[in-house]
C-alpha cells in the first residue's frame, strides 16, 4: 500500500513545497495579437468602422410570461464563439442576464439602446424591427 504524507494538525511545523515555485522565475512568451475571428472559436474581430451587415433588434413579449426581452437576429458571417462573445458584452453592459439561441442573441429586458450601440461599436448596422 502506498503511504502517503500527512500534513500535521497538532501544530506540529513542516516544510511546504509549492508545485508552482518554478513558475514563479518562469519567462512566459507574450501572447500573440489576433485581430479577426473564425467560425472555429477564434478571437474576436475588433476592426472599427467596417461595415459587418444590418442586424435587426427586436423586443419581444410574446411566450414569456409578460416578460420582455430584446432579441439580436440576421447575423451573417460571424461564429457561435462571437455571438458568445457579443452577448456577454451586452449583460455586462445591460446589467442583465441573457443567451445565445438557435442563431441569435437574447438579453433579459427592453435593452435595446444599450445593445445598439454595443452592435455599432462592433461594427454591425443594427436596426429597429417590429414592437
Amino acid at each position: 500500500m502506498k503511504k502517503t504524507k500527512r500534513i500535521p494538525t497538532d501544530g506540529e511545523s513542516f516544510v511546504w513545497k509549492s508545485p508552482f515555485a518554478t513558475l514563479a522565475n518562469a519567462k512566459l512568451p507574450a501572447a500573440p495579437d489576433v485581430r479577426h475571428g473564425d467560425d472555429r472559436g477564434g478571437a474576436v474581430s475588433t476592426v472599427k468602422g467596417k461595415n459587418r451587415g444590418r442586424v435587426d433588434i427586436i423586443r419581444q413579449t410574446a411566450h414569456r410570461g409578460g416578460k420582455t426581452v430584446t432579441v439580436v437576429t440576421g447575423f451573417t458571417g460571424i461564429g457561435q464563439a462571437e455571438k458568445e462573445h457579443l452577448a456577454r458584452e451586452m449583460q455586462k453592459a445591460c446589467g442583465a442576464g441573457g443567451t445565445v439561441k438557435e442563431g441569435r442573441i437574447e438579453i433579459q429586458g427592453d435593452k435595446r439602446a444599450e445593445v445598439a450601440r454595443i452592435l455599432t461599436n462592433a461594427g454591425f448596422r443594427p436596426v429597429f424591427a417590429g414592437g
